[in-house]
């Protein structure tokens, strides 16, 4: 995302949260911009029962909110550190004074956003129609290509754990655990010592 010089030119400052810290909560005025430095964010929601749903995870160097942000709205979700993490905080005002004065960085941020709603769009459409194994490897290439740019077989290792491909798939632990086995045997994954590598 933008460089450290640039967020620092506006005026960002670096916070740091330590793991299971909210950095925002669901229903919160949306006032600065947040990238990350070092760490994983996730951002969720508590359904009724208290089940939790993963819309995303973000790792540096990303930024994560920008949607109620820029349309003047609350935020939709929590955003919580996974691990300590460090963050760039960027006032609103700020912030889009800085894409005014960037109109080249504004454009490669907009591309950016786009790419994730173009994601979600694919994944929210899968979610209630493709197979388990096809949920699995559409996120896992997604991450691969677009998060951390990389295009080999098998140099991608997935950081995330069972659970969290089960919240990010919307299944159940137990069929991520079959459906990663059942993707190995048919060679699309490799799992090394119980790690998962696509």
């Amino acid at each position: 995302m933008f460089k450290e010089d640039i967020l620092e030119s506006f005026g960002a400052q670096k916070v740091s949260y330590p793991k299971g810290e909210q950095i925002f909560s669901e229903g919160e005025h949306a006032n600065n911009y947040y990238q990350i430095i070092s760490g994983e964010i996730k951002m969720n929601n508590f359904n009724y029962d208290g089940k939790e749903f993963v819309q995303g995870i973000f790792y540096a160097p990303q930024s994560f909110g920008e949607p109620p942000l820029l349309a003047d709205v609350k935020y939709p979700a929590n955003a919580e550190a996974i691990t300590d993490a460090r963050l760039f905080k960027l006032q609103k005002l700020k912030f889009l004074e800085l894409l005014t004065a960037h109109p080249n960085l504004h454009l490669e941020f907009t591309k950016t956003l786009a790419s994730r709603l173009y994601y979600k769009a694919i994944i929210a459409s899968e979610l209630s129609t493709q197979e388990p194994e096809h949920r699995i490897l559409r996120l896992l290439d997604y991450l691969k290509k677009h998060v951390h740019n990389l295009k080999e077989p098998f140099e991608f290792k997935v950081d995330l754990t069972r659970q969290q491909i089960a919240d990010l798939t919307g299944l159940r632990v137990e069929t991520v655990i079959r459906a990663t086995k059942s993707l190995e045997r048919k060679k699309e994954l490799k799992i090394k010592s119980r790690k998962v590598y696509r």
